[in-house]
């Protein structure tokens, strides 16, 4: 979807001014840690998956999302989940006590201190099979979609429209826009390899190139 999440190439943001990666710290607050961990924990519930997740922080109002800081807006994302997939309630959320226990299922599902660990270092694999050959070679010459969903996608808006050249071919992985809407498909996924030119117009100063990883249904022969 096009959203304020969607920055990259836009004017009237300003610079971006990152930190020092040697001097930054993992959380800026405390609140933070505690942010994170909730997202997790919940997501080990196994009501949504990644894509869902991603989902749910894109779909705020733009001025939500634009005022609220990095962990803040994965608050309102697992916020609007959590209701969602009726999981809690606006009341329940309101005043910050449940009414009602969790299924027996949930109740099994639900992430133990001692496994925290390990689940996190399992992680899980996005690669698939898949029975279709893939569409393009490296080194061909394409082109990303002018494409404009109402819903997730993984291609950035600077770069539809625009020509680049394949520059690696990963096999299938899942397809985030269909996983997003809770199909779980595989798709061939590419690098793109784009000058900057071709992304930023013929009066960018840059000369550096861009790599993007793109689903092969955001390509099409240039």
């Amino acid at each position: 979807m096009n959203s304020a999440h969607d920055l990259g190439g836009r004017h009237g943001f300003g610079p971006i001014a990152p930190e020092a990666e040697n001097s930054e710290p993992v959380f800026h607050e405390d609140w933070e840690r505690k942010a994170l961990a909730l997202v997790l924990a919940a997501g080990s519930l196994g009501q949504w998956n990644l894509d869902e997740s991603r989902y749910s922080r894109e779909s705020q109002h733009p001025v939500d999302y634009l005022r609220q800081s990095y962990y803040e807006n994965w608050l309102s994302g697992l916020e609007k989940l959590l209701v969602e997939k009726g999981l809690v309630t606006e009341e329940e959320l309101s005043c910050g006590r449940a009414f009602s226990k969790a299924e027996e299922e949930l109740q099994k599902r639900l992430l133990q201190p001692e496994k925290v660990y390990s689940t996190i270092e399992k992680g899980g694999s996005t690669q698939m099979e898949s029975d279709e050959p893939p569409e393009f070679n490296i080194g061909d010459r394409v082109r990303a979609k002018n494409r404009h969903p109402l819903t997730h996608t993984r291609e950035p808006g600077y770069s539809r429209g625009r020509e680049g050249i394949i520059e690696a071919h990963y096999g299938a992985h899942v397809m985030p826009d269909q996983n997003a809407l809770g199909n779980r498909i595989g798709e061939h996924l590419y690098c793109v390899r784009f000058d900057a030119g071709e992304l930023w117009g013929k009066d960018t100063p840059s000369k550096h190139l861009v790599f993007i990883d793109l689903w092969e249904s955001y390509l099409e022969p240039a």
